[in-house]
């Protein structure tokens, strides 16, 4: 009996592996780490927010809006439960972070009418910092972007799309190409090193 119920189990193994029932599962797992990291590098920009907007109010006391502006964009990403599975999670979540991208843009520029804050050494690291750590978002969420098309494409072919039905495994929502303009666009700041010689005019935020 033993070995008519361990046939039936290798028969069983075989038949989802064929089905292609492993394979999502990888895929699966694959999207949830390439999210992860995308979290990780956004909660990384989050984290410098607050050093920056201190560094600057060091130099720049009269732009209490753009401080407010950084504050609160921050606040409403930290403040999202995201689920990633869920599409109109997802468009709160990219909207939030594209507020704070925007705000980031804002506070950066003011330095452009601060020749001693643009001089200042933490403030440049802040800098260095802010600029590694926009790049790292975008590899981030390239390659979530890329799991996700992968994934969405094994279970919507066949026969794959038989065993992803059958154990309630759904498309999931990616990165819209509006929003993706939003959340990936760096602050408009020049994180060279060449600093002018003459102040120059608050650049604009776009």
């Amino acid at each position: 009996m033993k070995i008519v119920h361990l046939a039936l189990l290798m028969l069983l193994v075989v038949a989802l592996s064929g089905c292609g029932y492993n394979s999502i599962q990888k895929q699966d797992e694959a999207v949830k780490a390439q999210w992860s990291e995308v979290l990780n590098q956004y909660q990384r920009r989050a984290d410098l927010v607050p050093n920056l907007v201190n560094t600057v109010k060091g130099y720049a006391t009269h732009e209490e809006k753009v401080f407010t502006e950084v504050t609160d964009a921050r606040s409403r990403v930290g403040s999202i439960q995201i689920n990633a599975d869920d599409a109109e999670s997802l468009a709160k979540f990219q909207a939030a972070q594209g507020q704070l991208t925007g705000a980031l843009s804002r506070l950066m520029a003011v330095s452009e009418n601060y020749p001693n804050l643009k001089a200042d050494g933490l403030f440049q690291n802040l800098q260095a910092q802010l600029e590694g750590t926009e790049n790292r978002i975008t590899v981030a969420r390239n390659r979530y972007i890329q799991a996700v098309q992968q994934y969405n494409t094994m279970i919507r072919t066949f026969p794959n799309n038989l065993t992803a039905k059958m154990f309630g495994y759904q498309p999931k929502p990616n990165f819209t190409v509006e929003n993706e303009k939003a959340t990936s666009t760096a602050p408009t700041v020049d994180f060279g090193n060449s600093a002018p010689a003459n102040p120059a005019p608050a650049a604009s935020a776009h």
